[in-house]
């Protein structure tokens, strides 16, 4: 068997077709042609081949992880479910996952730091419920406890409830604490931390319009 011609795959950018006595036997990305010095003239034989597609095969798998993480931070789970989800076979899923790791691109604990720091700044909530929603992305439970503990419970229901309270400014004291503790309590905070909160930004309201304190 001898390959005939190597060119350029139609519509797939970077990719090569490998014709062999004169057709096409197989495609692959073009830096695995150079690798393999695949050229017209050179032999080859199914073995050969089978191995060329699998190399290729387990370099797609590898940059497809890279560009999943380089895009955010994701579980081991997750970048396991979306190589699943890409056709990739479980076997090379869990190759790639291991070369991942090995090169600490991929990193369950890092991933839960960061995941808790981004939901601290941008929305935050309740040490509970950050334990939930990392367990919910497939972290293990000890990894989830710590990383969430990093986070305060009372200063985080102090900033969910100044942004709600100054909504429920034409409420009276009932409605003011029913609702603003069931929000919090919706956001993970347990019920002594909301009901804490409650009663520290209902004090400040109280004394805004004397003092000219707001909440912070």
């Amino acid at each position: 068997m001898i390959v005939t011609a190597v060119e350029p795959a139609q519509k797939r950018r970077g990719r090569v077709e490998v014709y062999v006595d004169g057709i096409v036997a197989f495609d692959v990305a073009r830096a695995v042609a150079v690798a393999r010095r695949l050229r017209p003239g050179a032999a080859i034989d199914p073995a050969q081949i089978e191995a060329i597609v699998a190399a290729d095969r387990r370099r797609a798998a590898l940059e497809e992880a890279a560009a999943m993480l380089a895009r955010r931070p994701r579980s081991e789970r997750d970048v396991r479910r979306r190589l699943a989800e890409r056709k990739f076979e479980a076997a090379l899923v869990e190759e790639t996952v291991a070369r991942l790791l090995e090169l600490k691109l991929l990193d369950d604990a890092e991933f839960a730091r960061t995941w808790t720091e981004s939901r601290d700044r941008r929305s935050p909530r309740g040490r509970r419920l950050i334990v939930q929603e990392l367990r919910a992305a497939g972290v293990a439970a000890p990894m989830a406890v710590e990383a969430a503990s990093a986070v305060s419970d009372e200063d985080a229901a102090y900033r969910v409830a100044g942004k709600k309270a100054r909504a429920l400014t034409s409420c009276d004291e009932r409605a003011f604490r029913d609702k603003l503790g069931s929000h919090l309590q919706r956001r993970g905070f347990g019920w002594e931390t909301a009901r804490a909160t409650v009663e520290r930004c209902w004090r400040e309201l109280e004394r805004e319009d004397s003092a000219g304190d707001g909440f912070e």
